[in-house]
This record gives C-alpha cells, sequence and structure tokens, in this order.
C-alpha cells in the first residue's frame, strides 16, 4: 500500500493534512466502515480519493449532483488521476472512455449519482469492475428528515451488503438524530468507525443584520466585493430574478438560478459559475450541493434560511479554499413569520414540527446573538469555543438593555386582545394610536392603551421581532398570523425572568461589513497579475480557474516570491503534474523570465533528492578536470545524476556499479561525502 503522506505530496501538492484527515485516511484506506462529519472546506473529497489511490481495485462514489462530479472528476484528472463519472449528463463519447478504462482495469475512482442504483444493470456493472470501496458523500441525503433527502441513498446500504466491500460515509451536517440515521440505513446499525472533526470554519466571517431597505443592503455588501464570486440566497424564485436583474444594472455579473428553470439553463449557470470568475448567483437552495468551486469569496442570505443546519450548510460553500470569506444574512420579522408557518403547516408529524421550531429557535437565536456569533453556532453543534474576533459581534459588540418592561407590555396586549392580532395592531394599542380598528374592538379602553407611548413604533418593531427571535411569541396559521404567547414568555410575563434586548438592531441602520483584504497592498498587484494568467490559462484550455490553482494556492505565492521550481514546489496545492505544467509559467510572473532546468532535475523539483542532487552537480563541477585541474574533462549525465541522488549508495563498490572505474575514481569519495551529509 502506497505511502498517504507521499501521494499528498506528489498527486495533490501538499505537504501536510488538515487536522483530522490524516486519521480518516489511513481508516479508510484500511477497509473499516467510517462515517466522518467534517466541516464544509475540511477537506472531506480528499478522505476518500487518498485511500482510492492506496487501495486496489476501484473506489465507487455515490454523490449526488452531476456538476458536483464533473468538478471533482475534472480535477482528479487534472493532478494526474484516473478518475470518471457515468451520469446522464455525459457525452457519448466521454461514457465510452469510463467503460474503456475500466474494461483496462485503469480507473482508480467511478463517480456515480445514487439514483443510477434503481438501474437493474449498475449492480451487475459494479460487481464486474472490482470494486474494493464505497464511498458516499453528502450522506446527510439519507436522512427522510433532511434538508437534503435523497430517496434513492436508501439503496445504498443494500449494495454495501450485496458487494461485501467496505463503506465510508461523509457529511457535513449531521446533528446526532441525522448521525443515527445514517448509522441504521447505511451500516444496518453496525457501528462504524465515528469522526466528528468539527464544524468551525475559522476563515468565514460570520455576520447578520436586521432588513432595513434590503435590496440597497445586498447591493451595497456586493459592490464592497466587487469582482469577487459570491452567491444570494433568497427565499422565493421571482426574488432571485429581480435581485439578480438588480445586480446587472448596478454594474456586476449576476444571474438567477432556480428549480423552475430550464434545466439546460441551470447547467449553463452551473458551468459559467465555475469557469468564471467574479460571477454572482442569485439563487433558491436549488442551487446547493453542486457547487464545488473552492473560490466562493462571499455568501449572503437576502431572506433566513430554514434552520441553523441549512444555514451553515450554504455558508460553507464560500472560502472552500481556506482564504478570508465573508457572510451576511439579512432577516425580519417577516422572515420569522414565513418560517414558522411553513413549520407549521407542514406535513409532518407533531414531534417533528417541534423539532423544526428548535432548530429555527436556534438559528433566530444565532440571528439575536449578543456575544460571539461563532461561539454560539458551534454549541450547537456541542462544540466550544473562544471568542473568534471573527464575526460581526467580536468585531463590533452590541448595545444591549434590560427589555424585560417592554417586553412584559406587549405580552400584556397580546393577552388583553386574546391573542388575535398581528404586530402592527399590537403596536397601535401600545403607542396609543386611535386608528378606527382600535376604536372599533373598543381596545383604546384597555389598561394597555397608550402605556408604551414613550417608545416610538419602529422601536416596537423591532421588540416584536426579537421577541419572535427569542421565541416569546409564534404567528399562529389559523388566526391569520395572529400572535400567540409560548410557554417561555410566561416567566416573564409574572416577572419570574428577565430579558436583555439588542438596542443596536431596534432602529436598523444600513451598515455594509467591509470587505478582508486577500494579500496585503504590497503582494495586491502580484496576486492580480497571477490570476489574470491563471484566467488567459484556464480559458485556453477551457476548465475553470480553480483546476489551474485554486486562490489560496495563488495566495501563498504572491505572499511567498518563489523564485525557482524548487520554492514553487513548496508552495501548497503544487504537485507534481501541475508544477510540470504550470511553474514556469507562474515563475515568469514573478521574476519576469523563464527558469530553465534539466528534465531530469525538473522531475526532482521540491524534493530532498533535488538539493541533493544540485550539491553532487557542484562536485562535480568542481572535479570535472581532477583535484589538480590538468585531467581530462570527465562528467555524469544529467539521468546518472539523478539516478545517484535518489538511489543514495552508501559505499563505494554500490557507486561504482552506477558510475563505473572512471566516474567512480574521479567523483566516488566526493559523492560519498555529500550522500553521508543529506542522510
Amino acid at each position: 500500500m502506497q505511502c498517504a503522506a507521499t501521494l499528498l505530496r506528489d498527486i495533490f501538492g501538499f505537504d501536510t493534512f488538515r487536522p483530522g484527515q490524516d486519521e480518516i485516511v489511513e481508516t479508510v484506506a484500511s477497509g473499516a466502515n467510517t462515517l466522518a462529519i467534517m466541516p464544509t472546506g475540511g477537506g472531506k473529497s480528499l478522505c476518500f480519493q487518498l485511500p482510492a489511490l492506496m487501495r486496489d481495485g476501484v473506489t465507487v462514489v455515490i454523490s449526488p449532483l452531476i456538476a458536483l462530479m464533473r468538478d471533482q472528476v475534472r480535477f482528479l484528472q487534472s493532478v494526474g488521476v484516473s478518475a470518471g463519472a457515468l451520469t446522464s449528463g455525459n457525452t457519448e463519447e466521454e461514457t465510452r472512455a469510463v467503460w474503456d478504462a475500466l474494461e483496462a482495469r485503469q480507473l482508480k475512482i467511478l463517480y456515480i449519482a445514487p439514483e443510477r442504483l434503481a438501474a437493474g444493470s449498475a449492480l451487475g456493472m459494479l460487481r464486474r469492475i472490482g470494486v474494493s470501496l464505497i464511498a458516499v458523500d453528502e450522506a446527510h441525503c439519507v436522512s427522510q428528515w433532511g434538508h437534503d433527502f435523497r430517496p434513492d441513498y436508501l439503496r445504498i446500504g443494500e449494495l454495501r451488503r450485496t458487494l461485501g466491500v467496505p463503506l465510508a460515509a461523509f457529511t457535513a451536517t449531521a446533528d446526532a438524530e441525522t448521525q443515527d440515521e445514517i448509522i441504521e440505513k447505511l451500516f444496518d446499525g453496525e457501528t462504524p468507525r465515528v469522526f466528528l472533526k468539527g464544524f468551525d470554519r475559522p476563515n468565514i466571517r460570520l455576520a447578520f443584520t436586521a432588513k432595513d431597505a434590503p435590496r440597497k443592503q445586498i447591493l451595497d455588501f456586493a459592490a464592497a466585493r466587487e469582482g469577487q464570486s459570491g452567491i444570494v440566497y433568497c427565499g422565493t424564485r421571482a426574488k432571485t430574478e429581480t435581485l439578480a436583474q438588480a445586480l446587472r444594472e448596478a454594474g456586476h455579473s449576476a444571474c438567477a438560478y432556480h428549480g423552475g428553470m430550464d434545466p439546460e439553463m441551470r447547467r449553463e449557470v452551473e458551468t459559467r459559475f465555475s469557469s468564471e470568475d467574479g460571477l454572482i448567483v442569485v439563487a433558491t437552495v436549488a442551487f446547493g450541493m453542486g457547487v464545488d468551486k473552492p473560490d466562493i469569496r462571499w455568501v449572503a442570505h437576502a431572506d433566513l434560511p430554514k434552520s441553523i443546519e441549512a444555514y451553515y450548510q450554504e455558508i460553507g460553500r464560500a472560502g472552500r479554499d481556506g482564504a478570508p470569506a465573508d457572510t451576511l444574512t439579512f432577516f425580519g420579522a417577516d422572515d420569522i413569520r414565513l418560517r414558522r408557518s411553513q413549520i407549521d403547516e407542514g406535513l409532518a408529524p407533531p414531534e417533528r414540527r417541534g423539532a423544526d421550531h428548535a432548530r429555527l429557535n436556534a438559528l433566530l437565536g444565532l440571528a439575536e446573538a449578543q456575544a460571539c456569533r461563532r461561539q454560539k453556532l458551534l454549541s450547537y453543534f456541542g462544540e466550544t469555543a473562544e471568542p473568534c474576533g471573527n464575526c460581526d459581534t467580536c468585531q463590533t459588540p452590541p448595545e444591549v438593555f434590560d427589555g424585560t418592561q417592554e417586553v412584559r407590555k406587549a405580552l400584556s396586549a397580546i393577552l388583553r386582545t386574546d391573542e388575535f392580532f398581528g404586530s402592527g395592531h399590537l403596536i397601535d394599542i401600545l403607542c396609543g394610536t386611535l386608528t378606527d380598528k382600535v376604536r372599533a374592538r373598543g381596545h383604546d379602553s384597555l389598561p394597555t392603551f397608550g402605556v408604551g407611548k414613550e417608545t416610538d413604533r419602529k422601536t416596537w418593531q423591532g421588540i416584536f421581532r426579537q421577541m419572535m427571535g427569542h421565541d416569546l411569541v409564534r404567528p399562529d396559521p389559523t388566526r391569520h398570523g395572529a400572535l400567540r404567547i409560548t410557554q417561555a414568555a410566561i416567566p416573564i410575563l409574572k416577572d419570574e425572568a428577565k430579558i436583555t434586548l439588542r438596542r443596536d438592531t431596534l432602529v436598523t441602520r444600513s451598515r455594509t461589513p467591509r470587505a478582508k483584504a486577500m494579500v496585503s497592498e504590497e503582494d495586491a498587484p502580484l496576486l492580480s497579475a497571477l490570476k489574470a494568467k491563471r484566467r488567459a490559462l484556464a480559458e485556453a484550455a477551457k476548465v475553470p480557474a480553480y483546476i489551474v490553482f485554486n486562490d489560496s494556492t495563488l495566495i501563498e505565492i504572491a505572499e511567498r516570491r518563489p523564485g525557482n521550481l524548487d520554492e514553487m514546489a513548496r508552495i501548497n496545492g503544487v504537485g507534481a503534474k501541475k508544477l510540470a505544467q504550470f511553474g514556469d509559467i507562474f515563475l515568469s510572473v514573478i521574476t519576469g523570465e523563464i527558469a530553465e532546468m534539466h528534465p531530469n532535475r525538473r522531475k526532482l523539483a521540491g524534493q530532498e533528492t533535488g538539493e541533493v542532487y544540485d550539491r553532487l552537480l557542484e562536485v562535480q563541477a568542481r572535479l570535472s578536470r581532477g583535484l589538480d585541474g590538468l585531467e581530462k574533462p570527465l562528467s555524469c549525465s544529467a539521468s546518472l545524476l539523478a539516478r545517484v541522488a535518489s538511489l543514495r549508495p552508501r559505499t563505494l563498490h554500490d557507486l561504482k556499479r552506477l558510475l563505473g572505474d572512471k566516474r567512480s575514481e574521479r567523483f566516488g569519495t566526493a559523492f560519498l561525502d555529500v550522500l553521508q551529509m543529506t542522510d
């Protein structure tokens, strides 16, 4: 079995694993059933791609979307791995090439969609090709109550039993309930090796803001990140189209994406987004798991997501390359009403509706957080953390106040009107506004009429929104959205508990978080030049830009400024194949000239063997005419020096077998000195 660390360096171009990857890779490669829960962008794909190269036979990867599979296959092929996908989106030539590679026993990784498992011929095919491992990407799709349920995922457990091979399941979003479902459905209840590698994505900045002229807020946020790839998630299909149009009118490259579009149009958007720099996609959640673009620099939610799991999954599409990324979520009272009504009017059983309300409460608690948002987010997934310094509440601590009296007045108004009215009418009562509706129902005679007139109307709107966010009141769908008091509000109403509210979000003021610079001002011009070169190479090859190099690799090149191929090879993301393809080209951007290196030496770039080769070459140059400089010139070929550097003979006898008598006599002792010094 090949060494994981060697493959990591030579194929993928990384010197070290990300935290937790090495243990998962070794476990999967050993043939143990595995469930790994890792943050989006934490390197899940590598945890089944590396074991596939370490094991004999074919690894079958079951993945949910064609676009995702095509992107991963394209990347693997770019680093020299024999991979293919059998999907409905293949051309005849692509499908034939995959079958030819399978028949020749050359394919190492085969991607298929779960829907293909329904075809009777699929099982026979998988038996015939010598499958040694099944990898399941986005394993949470097996959960029938999850946000991405895929019925065909239920067939995977049967496939594992039939083929009798180990299975490795991966997901980024799985609470305890979903983990139990994955184990039951994919592993027949047998306990696999479970790895929970944390949910923190420290490179992603977290921010929420209350809606206040939301279209302008979105446009301002995008303007501060002009030229960067981003996603805007919207709650409705119509909104994706109107907001995409507004962004285009503001000078951005933007397009809409939703489930009602023609499939060909959706594929066109997916292709554009994967290949273009700076495109903004305004989408519903239909634009989801198929996104495998590593250099998305920002994600905005124009509307409140459905749950904290959905929020985490969606923001996780930003900054998968590890470079800084921004997120911003807009929310308002109407969002909360909509999400509550969607839960209450759904077909789920009562216990599921209760769980969904709890998930929404967790998200609303995050939206109204008064301290570090990352701490609150991670605590939902059972993790603890120190204040992160990379969220809006850490960077600008919110102003808070004791809102108990105001909340108690609002709760009293709700009860005295029999929980039959929405916030607009209740605010009229609290402010003492004598409307026709107030007069007609006699609400001007209530004890609560006018008790809140010292607080303006907009502030009351913010208080009611925060009350909904704290789940003190909920809209009742059977009463046209009238507010009803929850059990959580009773202690406050009885003066048995107090509540703290945020003052800074009561009357919203549009504030646009500034984009964080990717590199220093000094390195920015070089990064721009490197990106321009990357774009030209990608367009010429008709591949997405990140297939050449992703943003984090270009950032490291701009900051470290390698001066030769050895230094370039030590950049993360520069493997052997990419060094051979692009090393000289990108060095020329830095140095202004093409680096010259013998082909045999080039193969050793970035390796310790390369340094040994250079020292042997120096010794050879010094002794080419002997110790006294008067003898006939003698030298070793570049390929022979490379063999000496790679094999590292330890004795003159062994060295003589490589060099022959004359060369051994001239260089043997000095060469051995070099080899012993570098052991």
